[in-house]
């Protein structure tokens, strides 16, 4: 079977929602040798991947009757949630981890990841925004309680947006209004970077979009997502009604 760098769900569905998870895989291509040399209990970190946020992807696809691209290769890899020209696209170190199999990675081998994984990714995502003129994408992501030794960080979800707060805004007001969230306004990351996945797809050509970013320890499990996905659907559902467009 020919390796694919991402796959798409329900992709006949022709919701105006389009969900997106840009780490959705700690998987290391065979052409790579399927290892970067780390451990296996790195490659099971955050360093490697969004933990969680996969299943978090499918549940909201599946609640918003919307097709999901998830990506098929680990960030380590080469990052597909960063622009072509940014320094930590490919990763040398990540979080105090030295990564073997990116040790000697030249010029040469990030334009052949860029072609092979990166590039088909993307292509893949903007063909499928561009189905539709009223296309709403959501970016899911997941974070840490803690990085690096910090203080924990409290937020249950953070919504992060750039300079188009249409949909992060009232989507926010949501959350606000659930006693039991810790929403988290740009938490715990600013915004967008110029040429990631959002500033790419959404930003720049001019589509409503949020960043969820859930905290991994509460979607550990299959359940957890689950549920996760089906509680965030209505408010964006709500959210999108409340912007009016």
């Amino acid at each position: 079977m020919t390796y694919q760098p991402y796959h798409i769900e329900g992709a006949s569905r022709n919701s105006r929602w389009l969900i997106t998870c840009d780490h959705a895989a700690n998987t290391v291509p065979p052409d790579l040798g399927g290892s970067l040399g780390l451990h296996v209990s790195d490659m099971a970190r955050h360093i490697a991947y969004d933990v969680g946020a996969a299943g978090v992807a499918r549940a909201l696809g599946d609640a918003l009757d919307a097709p999901v691209i998830l990506s098929d290769f680990s960030r380590l890899v080469i990052d597909p949630n960063r622009g072509e020209d940014d320094p930590t696209l490919l990763m040398k170190i990540y979080d105090g981890s030295v990564i073997p199999g990116n040790r000697h990675a030249d010029a040469a081998e990030k334009e052949r990841r860029l072609n092979a994984y990166y590039r088909p990714y993307h292509d893949a995502l903007a063909d499928l925004a561009a189905r539709r003129a009223d296309t709403v994408i959501v970016a899911v992501h997941s974070f840490t309680p803690q990085l690096r030794g910090r203080a924990h960080r409290p937020w249950h979800v953070g919504i992060l947006y750039g300079d188009d707060a249409r949909l992060s805004d009232p989507l926010i007001t949501e959350l606000e209004a659930e006693a039991d969230i810790v929403v988290g306004r740009n938490q715990p990351y600013s915004g967008h970077l110029p040429g990631d996945s959002i500033w790419r797809h959404a930003l720049q050509p001019g589509r409503m979009n949020t960043l969820l970013e859930l905290r991994n320890d509460l979607i550990e499990d299959d359940a957890a997502q689950a549920h996760w996905g089906a509680r965030l659907a209505p408010l964006l559902e709500r959210a999108l009604h409340a912007s009016g467009a």
